[in-house]
């Protein structure tokens, strides 16, 4: 194999839209874009294109041209479009830690994860969240110079949105909104900009939580009481970063080409803007890690699974967006 180390593409859930977008990026890719080998069920797969199996991630670069290369760890039971097994979701979990490994290890330079469905998952006894959570784990006795993660980032055309929390209730993000959280928050996210982004002197801003940004105190104090004493501290370190600013302003043209990325404090916060812009292209993508980790921002599509209608265009970014963020990492 010549050139960069490829990316380690986990499949997902079989039963979802994961080969079938793998099929379509490998179709748009294939001429030049990042080299990638799948990690999954090659049979499941060479439904939706032609494949080649592989023993090591260093023979993806000599077939992906003409086929889809892909280390096969073949499913317990083959499933239908549509319909998740619960007996295939040990195999997925270890898909996902096979792409972790195989990374951590150098024979390859990211990871990018196609769709899971959870529910099979936690009914096999899964205990993270999501893929953030788990790949952490995997990753945690791995060393990392900087600021430790996981953070989430999303992106879509020239936006970058880092979430401070993620998954919670809005009625709980008052009180998980602290001054420890978004102080490592920015740690993170300025540090990846620099290492995985190529962005020499960053610059943060900061959402507020309440509107008009409280107000001077008159409609909400989380502003004045845990995000100024928060950006106090951060600016102390050399990092730049807004004071806290209304959320309402923050995302039209002109307001974002004057940051590299913006702290979001709840979900909807950043994925409201990062959706309004990009519906199909966004990126999810886990900041503060010894590994690159990307993934499409979507879901199984168990909905439309094995109808040929899923579109390729968030995976397509995510695994662009990851092969940049290896060339990044090299580069330094």
């Amino acid at each position: 194999m010549t050139g960069p180390a490829p990316l380690a593409l986990s499949m997902g859930e079989p039963a979802g839209v994961g080969p079938e977008i793998i099929a379509k990026a490998w179709a748009a890719l294939k001429a030049g874009g990042p080299v990638f080998v799948v990690i999954g069920d090659a049979q499941a797969l060479s439904v939706y294109a032609p494949v080649a199996a592989v023993l090591t991630a260093a023979d993806a670069a000599d077939v992906f041209s003409t086929r889809i290369p892909v280390i096969d760890s073949p499913l317990p039971i083959q499933c239908r479009p549509g319909h998740p097994e619960p007996a295939n979701a040990g195999t997925v979990a270890d898909w996902i830690e096979q792409a972790v490994n195989l990374a951590l290890s150098g024979e390859c330079s990211g990871v990018v994860t196609a769709p899971i469905a959870k529910a099979p998952l936690y009914a096999a006894g899964f205990r993270f969240p999501g893929h953030t959570e788990f790949i952490a784990e995997l990753t945690a006795d791995a060393p990392f110079a900087g600021a430790r993660g996981p953070v989430m980032m999303l992106t879509a055309k020239d936006l970058r949105a880092c979430l401070v929390t993620i998954h919670a209730p809005l009625a709980e993000a008052p009180e998980l909104v602290t001054v420890e959280r978004v102080c490592r928050t920015a740690r993170v996210v300025h540090e990846a900009l620099k290492r995985d982004f190529g962005v020499a002197a960053p610059r943060l801003a900061l959402a507020a939580l309440n509107p008009h940004a409280g107000e001077g105190g008159a409609i909400g104090l989380e502003e004045i009481e845990v995000l100024a004493p928060a950006v106090g501290i951060l600016r102390g370190e050399g990092i730049t970063i807004t004071d806290p600013l209304p959320a309402d302003t923050l995302f039209h043209d002109d307001a974002r080409a004057t940051y590299d990325a913006v702290l979001c404090l709840y979900h909807d916060q950043a994925l409201i803007p990062v959706k309004t812009l990009d519906f199909w292209g966004g990126v999810n993508t886990t900041l503060g890690l010894p590994v690159i980790r990307t993934s499409p921002d979507h879901g199984t599509g168990f909905d439309i699974a094995g109808k040929g209608v899923a579109r390729a265009d968030s995976l397509i970014a995510a695994i662009r967006l990851a092969g940049q963020m290896a060339a990044a990492r090299r580069a330094l």
